[in-house]
């Protein structure tokens, strides 16, 4: 069975010239990059080489602002972590209800040290209201940490305007960016115009580089603590031998990815909106979360009513069909979307809700077998629901009833 992977916000395949790239310094350059003998030479220089080219992607003219990690999670704990060490006066922290458990649990615990962190919420289509985030800001407020793009509806929040409004209103509070969904999907230019943003995360496998890379930018001059201590790899700011060939592979895959723009922008977006339209037009009782909202290219995400995400992905592996319930590092628990919460999509709909994520990758044909696939199987799992009328194809007159007294809604 040929598999259809529509799942790439979850984790993308490497790219064929990023395994390419990677090879040497597997087989023959396998070097410790900081080792003083000749032979670890060019794996140093391999190293600032792609560090070199990072920034360049970014706009960034020092490349020593580009800080490698292991992955966008420890990106994330380092940048909130590290702020609010080389800050302790200050005990504020801004974020949002819909940000990735990267940073919800990251902020959580500072609230639970003692710290006070305002909680955004999202409108129905996932848009933040600016005049609450411009409210919320403050004398003691330390960080704003606010991701770029959301993972699970794909909804894009304007990074320069809430950076830029964070400056303006005292140039002393750190603004970080998790850019984990939207480096290579989307520009960033970080001299201009998102040059407020002092923090942001990002990691190589959302771009079709391996997992286990990540990168932290960091402004010159921002105050953030190193999070992991010990030797003196990445200027001091993150201990560590670096993982060469995953920094190799990364710059690569930045470089593939700033070549697709155009495509990604076009003809992805393209598919996922002839998706869509199809789904749209093929099973009744649907919504999609983000549609009126700027969204990435690749990201569908919408909700069935009256029926179960996780019937509908063990059926849609049947047909070798990946896809999501929302992100993969909560997809293990039974509770709906702290996302799909935010945006109030009703308790009919909230548990039954799917992600489809493509990338450059995918096909025509991937779009066409998703669209013969998923009505049926939606239509299959409706025939089995108590809260469905099979005659009239609709949802019981009773439905809402009957789901508000079923335990666990």
């Amino acid at each position: 069975m040929r598999i259809i992977y529509a799942d790439n916000n979850a984790t993308t395949p490497i790219a064929p010239e990023v395994r390419e790239a990677m090879e040497p310094f597997f087989r023959d350059n396998y070097f410790n990059p900081s080792s003083a003998y000749e032979p670890a030479r060019l794996a140093h220089e391999a190293v600032e080489g792609a560090r070199g080219e990072i920034a360049a992607h970014f706009g960034l003219a020092d490349a020593r602002q580009i800080v490698f990690t292991g992955c966008a999670t420890e990106s994330n704990n380092a940048a909130i972590f590290g702020t609010a060490k080389a800050n302790p006066a200050r005990r504020h922290v801004i974020t949002t209800a819909v940000e990735h458990p990267a940073v919800l649990e990251v902020c959580r615990e500072l609230e639970r040290s003692g710290y006070k962190v305002t909680w955004l919420g999202v409108d129905g289509d996932g848009n933040l209201d600016v005049h609450e985030f411009v409210r919320a800001l403050g004398p003691e407020t330390l960080l704003v940490t606010i991701m770029h793009a959301n993972n699970e509806t794909g909804v894009i929040f304007p990074i320069e305007q809430l950076s830029r409004l964070t400056k303006q209103t005292d140039p002393a509070i750190v603004f970080h960016c998790d850019a984990t969904q939207s480096v290579g999907k989307a520009p960033i230019d970080l001299a201009d115009p998102y040059r407020h943003v002092d923090l942001l995360s990002f990691s190589g496998h959302k771009l079709h580089a391996p997992k286990g890379i990540g990168v932290l930018y960091v402004k010159r001059g921002t105050p953030c603590r190193p999070y992991l201590l010990g030797g003196h790899q990445e200027g001091g700011r993150r201990a560590g031998t670096e993982n060469v060939p995953y920094i190799v592979g990364l710059a690569k895959a930045m470089k593939l990815a700033a070549a697709s723009y155009d495509d990604e922008q076009r003809r992805v977006r393209g598919l996922r909106d002839r998706l869509e339209r199809a789904l749209e037009e093929r099973i009744p009782s649907v919504q999609f979360s983000g549609r009126r909202a700027p969204r990435l290219p690749n990201t569908l995400n919408m909700s069935c009513h009256y029926i179960e995400g996780e019937g509908m992905l063990y059926q849609l592996n049947e047909y070798g069909i990946c896809a999501s319930s929302g992100s993969a590092c909560t997809s293990g628990s039974l509770e709906p979307s702290h996302v799909l919460r935010a945006m109030k999509v009703p308790f009919t709909a909230i548990h039954g809700s799917v992600r489809f994520s493509l990338s450059r990758y995918n096909s025509d044909e991937d779009v066409d077998r998703i669209i013969e696939c998923f009505p049926q199987i939606v239509a299959n799992l409706r025939r089995l629901s108590p809260y469905w009328d099979q005659e009239k194809n609709a949802p019981r007159a009773d439905a809402e009833r009957l789901l508000q007294a079923t335990p666990g809604h």
